[in-house]
């Protein structure tokens, strides 16, 4: 088996395993990512063939990929099958899967929650004093993070700089720190092009500076 194969197929184990954290099952995460792995669109037989389904499972994901605008189906010239181009600008793939979330499960637990709080403040018992208090607290929280997602999805930090330049910045300071002897891993000497985000994120300080990226860019877009 070629190194490109074998990649490719724990690349695509490890996307499926990842499916539930983005809304999707795993066979539909399989297929995307093994679209994304490969140079040319590729048709329903050749996804049945290249991870062994059924034609029914990859009709079923391919008809999910596109309503999350995660594959593009592209006709076949001089034939009349259709092949699947998947997106591939990943800045943009994470927004649409993110504002489709956000619609289908924060939007709707905002809403109940700020239905909910006004008809306990008026039930004068403790009881529902205390719940109340509670609603509001989850209330706020799921309220600024919807403020920071707002912020992603606008644009934000990300929009500025994109993940590319995001990502390379993070590994130079984290790769920094490990050089001038601060951090975890001050013991190893790191250079920024050899470091991995397993590295990164053994350094707490990027979280710091994370917070503070984002508060900025809450404060520009206010």
């Amino acid at each position: 088996m070629s190194e490109v194969e074998t990649v490719r197929q724990a690349f695509v184990q490890l996307w499926g395993s990842m499916g539930h954290f983005w809304g999707i099952s795993p066979t539909t995460a399989r297929i995307y990512s093994w679209l994304l792995s490969r140079s040319e669109p590729a048709d329903t037989d050749e996804i049945m063939e290249g991870l062994e389904m059924s034609r029914g499972a990859v009709s079923m994901a391919c008809r999910e990929l596109r309503e999350w605008q995660l594959i593009f189906p592209e006709k076949v010239s001089g034939s009349r099958r259709v092949a699947y181009r998947p997106a591939t600008d990943l800045e943009k793939v994470i927004r649409n899967i993110v504002e489709i979330r956000k619609r289908r499960e924060w939007d709707p637990i905002l809403e109940s929650l700020r239905e909910w709080i006004p008809r306990l403040e008026s039930d004068g018992s403790p009881e529902a004093a205390v719940f109340r208090q509670r609603l509001e607290d989850l209330e706020s929280l799921i309220a600024l993070t919807d403020s920071i997602v707002k912020v992603f999805l606008r644009g934000g930090v990300v929009g500025k700089l994109g993940l590319k330049m995001l990502v390379k910045a993070a590994r130079d300071d984290a790769a920094l720190d490990v050089s001038s002897g601060s951090g975890p891993g001050a013991e190893v000497k790191i250079q920024p092009e050899a470091l991995r985000i397993s590295d990164i994120q053994q350094h707490d300080s990027l979280v710091a500076r994370a917070e503070s990226a984002y508060r900025k860019a809450l404060e520009e877009s206010s």
